[in-house]
C-alpha cells in the first residue's frame, strides 16, 4: 500500500500516543494510520533559525517531521502574506490586505524551505496532500526539485471570484502554482466556479468536457470536496451531556430564559460586529423578548499579535458593553460575550440547550459550527440553525434559516422566527439538516478526496 504524506501548516503531533483533540487532526492521522506514511509541517515554535532539518518523531506507523521558524520567517511567511494577503482577500475584505512584496517573497522562501526538507523524506510512490492556503506554492516547488508523485492540495478557505482574487498581485503566480497539484479541492461549487473563471478567462487554460482542467502545460482534476464532522462522536457527547457540571450549570443559570448561541474562531471573517448589532436590533424591535432570551457569543482570541484581531476584540467587548448597558436588568443580561475556548464535549452540551444556533460569517469556507450544533440537538425537540448564505455550509444545510449578514433587520426578523418556529416544523428541518450532514461526514469527505488522489495519472503533463 502506498504511504500518504500529509503537509499543513501546522502538525498535530500526538501527545502521550494521542492526536490532539481536533475533527480534521483525528480524521488525517487516521488516514495516515491505516496508510503509514509521513506528517509534515511547522512545529509552532519560533526560534532564532528557521530548522536545517526536521525534528523526526516516529510513531507506530506515523512519522512526524517538524520545522522551526525563524521570528523574521514566521512574520513574513504566516503572519504576513498568509494572513495580512491571501486571508483578506480570499474572505472578500480587501480593504484589510496588505501586499507587502516582503512578505510575499518569505511566503515562497517558507515553502521553498518546507519542499527542501520534505523531499528528502519522500518515497517514488508516495502520495501527497497539502493543505490550506499557507501552503499554495509547495507542490509547485516540489515539482522543481524532480517530484513526480500523486500530490493533492484542499482549500479550506473559500476561493474568490476572478475580480476579487485579480486585487492579489501575485494572483496569477497562485494559479500557477495550483496547476502543479494533480488534485485539487475546494469547498463549494462556487469556489470552483471562481477556479475556473481564472483558468478560462484570464490565464488562457481550459475546461475540459470531462471537467479537468488544462493550464500552464499540465491537466490536473479540480473537484468539490465539502468538508463535514464527525458526526458519532458529536452525537454521543451531546447525548452525555447532560451529565457534565457545565451543562447542569448552564440550564441552572439560564433556567427561564432561552438561549441563543454563536460559536467562532475570533475573526473579522465571522460577521460578529454585524451579529451583535442584529441582536441589538432584535431587543429593539421585539421588546416583548426582553428578559427571556440572551445571546452567548463564545469567541477565543486567535492570532493576537495582528492588528486586526486586536482590533475587533476591542470592537466586540465594547459593543456588548453597550448592548448590555442599554438593556440589562438587575436580573438578566442579554449578551454573554465569552474570549474563553472550551472543550468539544461542553460546548456539545451548550448547543443542545440553545434553541437558536446563529452562524453568521460575512465568508466562510465551510464552518463546521452549523454542523456541530445540528448533530447536537435533541432529534425530539431540535433548535434552529440560523445560518449565513455566504457560509460554505449554507449549500448543504437547505433547511437552516438562511440570512444575509449585512441585513442587521432581516437577521433580526428571522431571531423572532426562529424563536416562534413551531416544534413539527423544528423537526422536519432537523431532520432534513441532520440527512445532510451525515452524507458529508469527515470520514466521507477524506476518503473521497484520497480516492480522487490515488486515482489521478502521475504528473500528467501536455
Amino acid at each position: 500500500m502506498r504511504r500518504l504524506v500529509v503537509v499543513s501548516n501546522r502538525v498535530a503531533v500526538p501527545d502521550d500516543g494521542q492526536a490532539r483533540a481536533g475533527g480534521l487532526a483525528v480524521a488525517l492521522h487516521e488516514a495516515l494510520q491505516q496508510n503509514g506514511g509521513v506528517w509534515f509541517g511547522w512545529s509552532g515554535r519560533i526560534t532564532p533559525h528557521s530548522s536545517n532539518a526536521p525534528h523526526i518523531l516516529d510513531s507506530g506507523p506515523v512519522t512526524f517531521a517538524t520545522l522551526d521558524l525563524s521570528r523574521k520567517d514566521h512574520a513574513e511567511y504566516y503572519n504576513g502574506f498568509a494572513n495580512r494577503s491571501l486571508w483578506p482577500v480570499f474572505h472578500y475584505r480587501m480593504d484589510l490586505a496588505d501586499f507587502n512584496r516582503q512578505n510575499y517573497q518569505g511566503y515562497l522562501r517558507v515553502n521553498t524551505l518546507f519542499a527542501d526538507q520534505l523531499r528528502p523524506l519522500l518515497r517514488e510512490d508516495d502520495d501527497i496532500w497539502v493543505h490550506d492556503y499557507h501552503l499554495i506554492p509547495l507542490g509547485e516547488e516540489l515539482r522543481r526539485l524532480g517530484l513526480r508523485q500523486r500530490m493533492g492540495f484542499f482549500l479550506h478557505t473559500p476561493f474568490p471570484a476572478m475580480e476579487v482574487l485579480l486585487v492579489l498581485p501575485s494572483a496569477g503566480r497562485i494559479i500557477r502554482s495550483l496547476c502543479a497539484y494533480d488534485v485539487v479541492g475546494f469547498q463549494t461549487s462556487n469556489d470552483l466556479r471562481a477556479f475556473h473563471d481564472m483558468i478560462t478567462l484570464e490565464l488562457g487554460g481550459e475546461v475540459l468536457s470531462n471537467g479537468l482542467v488544462r493550464a500552464f502545460g499540465r491537466t490536473l482534476k479540480a473537484e468539490v470536496f465539502p468538508i463535514g464532522i464527525d458526526v458519532a462522536p458529536m452525537v454521543q457527547s451531546a447525548e452525555n451531556s447532560p451529565r457534565l457540571a457545565s451543562t447542569k450549570r448552564l440550564r441552572r443559570n439560564f433556567k427561564d430564559i432561552k438561549l441563543m448561541i454563536g460559536v467562532d474562531r475570533l475573526d473579522y471573517s465571522k460577521g460578529l460586529p454585524e451579529r451583535f448589532k442584529a441582536f441589538e436590533r432584535f431587543l429593539e424591535k421585539y421588546p416583548v423578548w426582553r428578559g427571556k432570551v440572551s445571546f452567548m457569543q463564545i469567541a477565543p482570541a486567535s492570532r493576537a499579535d495582528v492588528p486586526e484581531y486586536m482590533q475587533i476584540r476591542l470592537q466586540l467587548e465594547a459593543e456588548a458593553g453597550h448592548i448590555n448597558g442599554r438593556f440589562a436588568e438587575f436580573d438578566w443580561t442579554p449578551m454573554h460575550y465569552l474570549s474563553s475556548s472550551f472543550q468539544r464535549h461542553t460546548l456539545a452540551g451548550f448547543y443542545r440547550f440553545s434553541p437558536v444556533g446563529v452562524v453568521t460569517p460575512l465568508r466562510d469556507g465551510m464552518n463546521l459550527v452549523a454542523k456541530e450544533y445540528v448533530a447536537a440537538q435533541n432529534g425530539d425537540d431540535p433548535g434552529v440553525l440560523v445560518l449565513s448564505r455566504f457560509a460554505g455550509a449554507a449549500r448543504e444545510l437547505g433547511s437552516a434559516l438562511q440570512v444575509n449578514p449585512y441585513d442587521l433587520e432581516g437577521v433580526a426578523d428571522v431571531l423572532l422566527r426562529a424563536l416562534d418556529m413551531p416544534i413539527e416544523e423544528r423537526r422536519d428541518r432537523w431532520q432534513d439538516l441532520m440527512r445532510a450532514v451525515r452524507a458529508s461526514s469527515l470520514d466521507h469527505w477524506r476518503d473521497s478526496f484520497l480516492k480522487a488522489l490515488r486515482e489521478a495519472p502521475y504528473s500528467v503533463e501536455t
